[in-house]
């Protein structure tokens, strides 16, 4: 019987790579639906799968080369993840707030891994140290929990990832110290070649590496192009890192920060490296993980089991004393300091990676460094505290969720409406408006207006490619066709079918040479419409734009839609991490600045330049670089903030601006959509040096957008 098995490579563990493959994925496939029966996070399913099915369980599947490499490439992809997805702007905020956390984290599970390693377990001060760098360091397990509830930018997440780098760090350079004092090499030599090292790799991750990526990104628009350069680069990244003499996952984690800003979180490229990490590549090192577990051991004698006790109640409680301490020094929130704990008690990555090096380390008397008790101790302590770290996180997670949306209003939907005709500008139009929509529930229609049946055809394909551009990134657009003789009325009449609030179109091709770049359509529909309206000219992928320069007419606040542009502007700053310029009045600048303010809610960065007369604009084409994007904010004729020079606007921006992208936005005029005829009733209360006019206005902003707004 066995032997027919064998005919047909059925024989244990498996070899036939089509069969582990085929069990892998269907491990991988079971997990979510055991997680929603068990009530479990599906990372404790995938890891516990690979103990049941690995070499030390029933013995299924080997842990072969296959799982070394793709369980290696998941590792870095979580903390490459860990570094993209990370807000840059609060991380800066955090930095200080991170190192005190970093510190903590370290050094206290090294004060109680040093004093229970020599007087529970009788090592020397040497192999406690190393033990103690064990504990000290941490791999975010749990953060793709965190990814999927949408909290990578949260506060607490952006404190523990920040922290996350300095113990990893630290801990690194203590196992780099000793691995080089049984080789005879730690002298000042040694540590002025690591040093160097060190910093030229730094040098190279964080502002060589983004740069070569922009000039990618410019001119490759290929999306398997663009994920392929990417994962080469983590590739790169980490063997560079570990060349320098610091491990691996320290060089994913740095890569994710340089390519931050050239891959927003709502790109299709996002989507892209997030469904193939998380599909493949995250479980794989997950169950990888598990198949280094050996039950059996703690059968054969009560010592594996002291050893494995003793290093995860230090492991979890220095990590628990961190968090505690963190949360009393910055007077933090419980939910937060259970946030930090669960991300930051999983034990992995240089955790296993100084447990080997520690086993292959030889003394003289022929023992190991550390001994095989604690070789199986630290895979008991990797899997018991990434139970802990997922169980804890998840419930975090779902704690602060619930406290966001208690402070988030989105009972008002937004709904997008952009109409397409020429498919060399669909992809750049839903791009802008998936990157510039607010909330989760904003509606995005496509509409193709065609003047007969006879171009059917030619409108479904339109159509049907703008559908498939946004589900790339996990958007869906309602496609809608139009058929009537005059575009923009069929824009108009879908607009109010569809109680559209923004409409977002493409500048227009110039067909004759006196014909404005607007375009005769455009100039019909903005005297029919009162929605918003965004005209958007592309020369280069918002991905690769550093700052927003925003022209604001003269009392454009006191207009119906000021809120509404700002939102839209705020919402691009975020998602591509871009500053933002604005030049406008005095009066305009005093509102803007409070409305930039805003605790957590803030643009990622402001610069205010007074432009108190609007013939002065082109100033703004002497200051403009080549990663930047213009934003000029118009308005309709016959309204307060409207200027004579707008007229000239087309003219001008095809003379000073045609090769850079530019935003055109006309507010809308009414409450569709908004409330914001209360800010507009407000600010005609007072002038703006008025003092019961800001506390009214701060008053009225507080309640509309949350806490936190400047005294």
């Amino acid at each position: 019987m066995l032997e027919s098995l064998e005919t047909i490579g059925l024989s244990f563990p498996l070899h036939n790579p089509t069969l582990i493959f085929g069990v892998v994925m269907a491990i991988i496939l079971l997990a979510p639906l055991l997680l929603k029966r068990l009530h479990i996070p599906s990372i404790i399913v995938l890891i516990l799968a690979g103990v049941a099915l690995g070499p030390h369980g029933i013995n299924l599947i080997a842990h072969d080369e296959s799982f070394e490499l793709f369980g290696r490439v998941g590792l870095l992809y979580i903390m490459f993840l860990s570094g993209l997805e990370i807000d840059i702007n609060d991380f800066k905020k955090n930095r200080h707030k991170s190192f005190i956390f970093g510190l903590y984290t370290f050094l206290i599970p090294m004060g109680i891994g040093i004093v229970t390693g020599m007087h529970i377990l009788n090592f020397s001060f040497i192999a406690s140290t190393l033990l103690a760098s064990m504990y000290a360091s941490h791999t975010l397990m749990a953060y793709p929990i965190v990814s999927r509830y949408g909290l990578s930018k949260n506060q607490s997440v952006n404190i523990t990832i920040g922290g996350t780098m300095v113990t990893v760090t630290l801990s690194l350079i203590i196992l780099a110290a000793i691995t080089g004092m049984y080789k005879g090499t730690v002298n000042a030599l040694f540590w002025v070649r690591f040093l160097l090292l060190s910093c030229l790799f730094c040098i190279f991750v964080l502002m060589v590496v983004p740069k070569v990526a922009s000039w990618f990104f410019k001119r490759h628009h290929d999306s398997i192009l663009q994920y392929t350069f990417v994962l080469g680069a983590v590739a790169l990244s980490s063997y560079l890192a570990e060349l320098a003499g610091l491990e691996g996952i320290l060089g994913a984690f740095l890569v994710g920060l340089s390519l931050n800003k050239l891959i927003p979180n709502l790109s299709p490229l996002m989507n892209r490296i997030n469904f193939v990490g998380n599909a493949l590549f995250i479980p794989f090192f997950l169950i990888s993980v598990g198949m280094l577990v050996n039950l059996r051991v703690f059968v054969q004698g009560w010592e594996t089991l002291i050893v494995a006790l003793v290093m995860t109640i230090v492991a979890t409680f220095s990590k628990w004393l961190a968090a505690y301490l963190t949360q009393k020094t910055f007077r933090m929130q419980a939910t937060e300091r259970s946030m930090i704990f669960g991300l930051s008690n999983a034990q992995a990555a240089a955790t296993l990676a100084a447990v080997m090096i520690g086993y292959g380390i030889i003394l003289p008397d022929g023992t190991h460094l550390l001994n095989e008790h604690v070789l199986n101790g630290t895979i008991v302590m990797i899997l018991i505290t990434c139970a802990i770290s997922s169980i804890v996180t998840e419930k975090a997670s779902k704690r602060i969720t619930e406290e966001q949306s208690t402070d988030i209003d989105e009972s008002k939907e937004e709904r997008i409406l952009i109409p397409i005709s020429n498919p060399n500008t669909c992809d750049n139009l839903i791009e802008l408006s998936i990157l510039m929509k607010g909330r989760k529930n904003t509606g995005m229609y496509a509409l193709s207006v065609i003047h007969d049946r006879s171009q059917n055809d030619y409108a479904t394909n339109l159509l049907e490619h703008a559908a498939k551009t946004a589900s790339a990134t996990d958007n869906s657009v309602e496609m809608v066709a139009c058929v009537d003789p005059n575009t923009a009325n069929g824009i108009k009449v879908t607009a109010e079918q569809k109680n559209i609030t923004d409409i977002v179109i493409g500048l227009h091709i110039k067909q004759k040479g006196n014909e404005s770049v607007y375009g005769f359509i455009f100039n019909s529909l903005l005297q029919s419409v009162s929605q918003g309206i965004y005209i958007y000219h592309h020369t280069q992928p918002l991905n690769t734009l550093k700052r927003i320069l925003v022209a604001v007419p003269p009392k454009a606040e006191k207009e119906t839609g000021f809120l509404a542009w700002y939102e839209r502007i705020r919402q691009l700053s975020i998602q591509l991490g871009a500053k933002v310029v604005f030049y406008a009045s005095k009066e305009t600048i005093q509102i803007l600045h409070i409305l930039t303010k805003q605790k957590q809610r803030d643009i990622v960065g402001v610069k205010f330049m007074e432009l108190n007369d609007w013939e002065d604009f082109l100033i703004i084409a002497k200051n403009i670089k080549s990663n930047d994007m213009l934003a000029v904010v118009q308005a309709r004729r016959s309204t307060v903030s409207y200027h004579p020079l707008f007229e000239e606007m087309p003219i001008m921006l095809e003379k000073f601006f045609a090769d850079k992208s530019f935003l055109v936005v006309y507010p809308h005029q009414d409450g569709t959509g908004d409330d914001t005829g209360t800010f507009f009733s407000i600010i005609n209360q007072s002038h703006t040096e008025d003092f019961q006019f800001i506390k009214t206005l701060k008053r009225f902003v507080k309640q509309k957008f949350g806490k936190g707004l400047p005294s």
